[in-house]
């Protein structure tokens, strides 16, 4: 590009003018999410669910929380198929013509949140320009727009006959984005959305391995099998021989802590690591300060947040908060109000704010078990329906068990490590092992796209505990009892590793 170091500053001059719209929010941040709720309601008010709801006489908080029920994914479900299949102003006015395909739920291997035009616009794409004008606000001396940012994204398909399209929301993302982007994005549109795994490593290898990035944005796990492979592809030993002048890693989707080091070690430098808080459902928070990875909850992208403390979380009539009421240090549950049309949304996250003001916060969890460290979100429903249908294939049963990821190492994938506790020994552990692993991949699309060739999860590693393993446990942390439970999964090692000391000792 021409004059790199002029376009690079004049770039960074525009995209900055954004701050003092981020600092409206911060100084006004109750009157800014009173004013995106009654917009949203507003703006949905002749939709079915609106009606059904009665949106146009709501005036108060009070009133809607009163009106408006908190919804699961299954809660909607039926909503979201009508709008799949075509039909208009079903929750949201108008038709919906892009659904991110996400995770499965218990009654469904995958689901599929809607992604609107003003989702799109207000959210995803306002949260892209914003997350470059903090980093360009907070390092005035950056040269991003001087090389190119490398993308990770997924791949885009269309549903069944019907003129709405389904797939990873990155793909979405990729999808739509003005064409300018692609001037200072790598690989292209056409290789981004490729859907081969294999195939599109190879592509975007090709396309970026002389181009000079100076940026990459994607899910940790993901993002580190395609530098490997880049180093394999042309045998130097660093990722800054290659690309000298990368400086910036904008990452989502999974904790980042487990991979810092190995990070660190594969780029052979220093550089600048910034999280980003985003789901198909929305875009929530970006870390706002280079020394701290507390992120800033971001208030104006059309999305109105309740939280649930984690305390009262279950209860038959859980009382939702607004942003007024939070405190700092309590584990609450994320209910969300979207520009995508979802109504008092329980997304499935909990956060901790870390401050009040601004407020910023950190992801403490899921509110369910589960074990994301390579963005597979699994969870205790996915495992126990897979644990039945192993046992039956190998004759077997089931006492306790526990599982945690291990994480990549070096050139190594990643895997889930389990201790299996059984009452009757399968007849054939190989034969439980793959029954186990193979419904895990039928019933849940996130664990079957990482597990794709052993790229990013090995197959599972079992171990066959001692009699008594999790009893004795239990025992040495001084949780016998029938209200103390055994930890099912957990996204690190704190419980498996004790245990395979435990029956290493038995």
């Amino acid at each position: 590009m021409a004059n790199k170091p002029f376009f690079n500053s004049l770039v960074n001059w525009f995209i900055k003018q954004r701050i003092s719209q981020i600092q409206n929010f911060i100084n006004e941040p109750i009157n800014t999410q009173n004013g995106i709720l009654f917009s949203q309601l507003f703006h949905a008010e002749t939709t079915e669910y609106g009606k059904i709801h009665g949106f146009s006489s709501i005036s108060s908080y009070q009133d809607f929380k009163n009106r408006v029920p908190i919804t699961t994914y299954e809660d909607f479900e039926p909503y979201i198929e009508r709008a799949r299949k075509g039909e208009k102003d079903v929750f949201w006015p108008g038709q919906i013509r892009h659904f991110a395909k996400s995770s499965g739920t218990t009654n469904a291997k995958s689901k599929y949140i809607p992604i609107t035009d003003d989702s799109l616009n207000d959210c995803h794409f306002k949260a892209g320009k914003d997350l470059i004008s903090i980093y360009a606000n907070n390092h005035p001396d950056n040269l991003l727009f001087s090389n190119k940012n490398l993308r990770l994204g997924g791949s885009a398909e269309m549903y069944e006959q019907f003129n709405t399209k389904f797939g990873d929301l990155s793909a979405i993302l990729i999808d739509n984005l003005p064409f300018w982007v692609e001037l200072t994005t790598v690989p292209s549109r056409k290789v981004s959305l490729m859907s081969e795994w294999e195939s599109k490593l190879q592509a975007i290898i090709s396309e970026v391995k002389n181009e000079d990035v100076g940026s990459l944005t994607g899910v940790p796990s993901w993002m580190m099998v395609l530098l490997q492979r880049v180093l394999k592809e042309t045998g130097v030993g660093t990722i800054s021989e290659i690309w000298p002048h990368l400086e910036v890693f904008f990452h989502g989707g999974i904790s980042f802590k487990p991979y810092r080091e190995q990070y660190r070690e594969v780029i052979g430098k220093d550089i600048n690591y910034y999280e980003i808080y985003n789901a198909s459902e929305g875009f929530f928070g970006i870390q706002d300060r280079s020394d701290s990875d507390e992120m800033l909850l971001m208030l104006d992208y059309g999305i109105f947040y309740e939280f649930i403390p984690m305390d009262t979380f279950g209860k038959s009539e859980p009382n939702a908060i607004p942003l007024e009421e939070v405190q700092k240090g309590v584990n609450y549950a994320v209910v969300l109000t979207t520009n995508g049309g979802l109504w008092r949304y329980l997304i499935g996250d909990t956060v901790i704010f870390t401050s009040l003001d601004p407020f910023r916060i950190k992801i403490s969890g899921r509110t369910k078990h589960y074990i994301n460290a390579f963005g597979e979100e699994l969870m205790i429903g996915n495992v126990e329906t897979a644990i039945t249908q192993a046992c039956q294939a190998s004759n077997a049963s089931i006492g306790d068990f526990t599982g945690a990821p291990v994480f990549m190492k070096g050139n190594e994938s990643g895997a889930h490590e389990w201790i299996f506790e059984f009452n009757k020994f399968p007849s054939d552990l190989d034969l439980f092992v793959d029954s186990f692993d193979n419904c895990l991949k039928s019933i849940n699309s996130d664990y079957e796209a990482k597990r794709y060739n052993n790229m990013t999860l090995k197959r599972p590693i079992v171990h066959c505990a001692k009699p008594n393993l999790f009893y004795h446990w239990m025992e040495s942390r001084g949780k016998l009892g029938g209200q103390n439970k055994v930890p099912r999964l957990s996204n690190d090692r704190e419980y498996i590793d004790p245990l395979l000391e435990l029956n290493q000792k038995l």
